[in-house]
């Protein structure tokens, strides 16, 4: 349990602080992870007294919460919540709020400690980092911590990422950064370490010498909905390849820490990213597309260029595919292809270490049978899949693909808590081994800024697809120049 102290939450009224923030610190709460000394303070430009915020919390922690509701629990939580009404260019609301957290400090016992979780855009980080500045919310004092939480997208490339950072940097130490990657908080991504470095049956196999390749995958079945806004000009590989999916490769192709510290973490890492080779023939090892219209799960969907406030002449990809290598021994020669993409054919996020071949077959039938695979299944049932070849009872010797599960929910009774839960009390603990750390960011961007360039240097729109489908044409044709195939999850 962590310390007493307040979190403030920028962007309120959002779907994120909705759907997935204030229900994460119900469950928290409900689970007696938050401290007696606790405030939570909603900042926004509606014209709310304490009670109407409480209501709004109220209302998205019956919706989504994952915990059982309970009256004490919330009659607990209620006492430590206040509102800040105000915009982000308004002085005296930032004075306002400086009041507020004082007095949580003296009726709540929160003891001068502040997290500040930004969930607004990128482009407005500068202007409340200044104000909290202005105020003296941003200084560090002995005993007493001030912490920043920013979202993803941490820039749109390299140099815009080093202005982010150069404005974070001049409020907070990076010890006091808190980049939220909510991926890294699952529970299987956490799992993945625990698969590696704690059984002796798959460490000795996860290299050159035994695997073939691997795929990382999340698909999305959904398109934009309301989101034109943000995802128009961003598209699939900056919202998901440079942050989420390279963090995953990270953990997959790193060595064994020492500990499981934040700075040991930090450090393998790092190696593996400062490692990676971005692709060295664009055309044939990347993909990207754009979904058309079409049936998909019963449902006439419309495409990307139909959706509300997409321009018609919008080249922001939907589906975005790469190859990338690693130039270390225990992975050299090893392609690991990465994927994003809206309008598939279901949503699924894996990771799939693919095996090489048995080097002698000595079967009569075997046409049937693919490559041994280990699998890792991020969301949504998460757990791990083993595949590989069994006799089919009753013939000679005949070989058929079969699955070995495991699933969290089949061997444990306790659910996996939500991302969010894990990484929000990391954050009022001061622990942050599941955060993304600056250099992780900017060799994120320097894997993933050539192939930006290069699609940007393109005549053409990205290759159409139908919604319901496993992307374009071009996307099979990268993985078949090496004698590959996509898994279909």
């Amino acid at each position: 349990m962590p310390g007493p102290c307040a979190l403030v939450l920028f962007g309120v009224t959002g779907d994120l602080s909705r759907k997935k923030l204030m229900p994460a610190l119900y469950d928290l709460a409900n689970r007696g992870l938050l401290p007696p000394g606790f405030g939570l303070v909603g900042f926004a430009r509606r014209d709310w007294a304490d009670e109407d915020f409480a209501q709004v919390v109220h209302d998205s922690v019956r919706e989504h919460s994952r915990t059982p509701f309970r009256e004490e629990t919330w009659a607990q939580l209620m006492e430590s919540i206040r509102f800040v009404q105000g915009t982000f260019d308004d002085d005296e609301a930032f004075v306002r709020l400086k009041a507020t957290l004082q007095e949580l400090d003296n009726v709540q016992g929160t003891g001068g400690n502040h997290a500040f979780y930004l969930s607004v855009p990128p482009r407005m980080f500068n202007q409340v980092i200044a104000q909290l500045t202005r105020v003296g919310l941003t200084e560090h004092s002995p005993g007493r911590w001030s912490r920043v939480v920013i979202e993803k997208p941490f820039g749109r490339d390299l140099t815009s990422a080093q202005e982010l950072e150069k404005t974070v940097s001049s409020a907070f130490p990076e010890s006091s950064v808190f980049r939220i990657d909510h991926y890294l908080g699952k529970e299987t991504v956490q799992n993945l370490l625990a698969l590696r470095f704690a059984n002796q049956l798959f460490e000795p196999i996860w290299s050159r010498t035994y695997i073939d390749h691997v795929q990382i995958t999340m698909a999305e079945d959904i398109g934009i909905g309301g989101r034109a806004g943000y995802y128009d000009g961003i598209g699939a590989a900056r919202d998901v390849i440079q942050n989420h999916l390279l963090q995953l490769l990270a953990l997959t192709a790193m060595e064994e820490p020492t500990s499981f510290t934040a700075e040991n973490l930090r450090i393998e890492k790092q190696k593996v990213l400062d490692a990676v080779r971005p692709p060295r023939d664009f055309a044939r090892d990347t993909a990207r597309g754009q979904y058309t219209g079409a049936w998909a799960g019963g449902v006439k969907v419309r495409g990307y260029l139909e959706e509300d406030g997409i321009p018609q002449d919008s080249r922001t990809e939907t589906y975005a595919a790469i190859r990338v290598d690693i130039d270390n021994r225990r992975w050299a020669g090893v392609p690991f292809y990465l994927r994003a993409a809206k309008r598939m054919p279901r949503r699924v996020t894996e990771i799939a270490l693919v095996l090489q071949p048995a080097p002698h077959l000595p079967f009569t039938d075997v046409a049937e049978l693919g490559a041994n695979a280990i699998v890792l299944r991020i969301q949504p049932d998460e757990g791990v899949t083993l595949r590989f070849g069994a006799k089919v009872p009753s013939t000679q010797m005949e070989i058929r693909e079969v699955s070995m599960d495991f699933t969290y929910g089949g061997s444990f009774t306790e659910s996996s808590p939500e991302a969010y839960e894990r990484l929000i009390i990391d954050v009022l603990l001061g622990d942050p081994p599941l955060f993304p750390q600056r250099a992780q960011v900017e060799a994120s961007w320097r894997i993933l800024d050539p192939v930006l360039d290069y699609w940007a240097s393109l005549p053409t729109t990205p290759d159409p697809y139908a919604s319901g489908t496993w992307g374009p044409e071009s996307a099979a044709a990268m993985m078949a120049a090496s004698g590959r195939t996509w898994r279909r999850p």
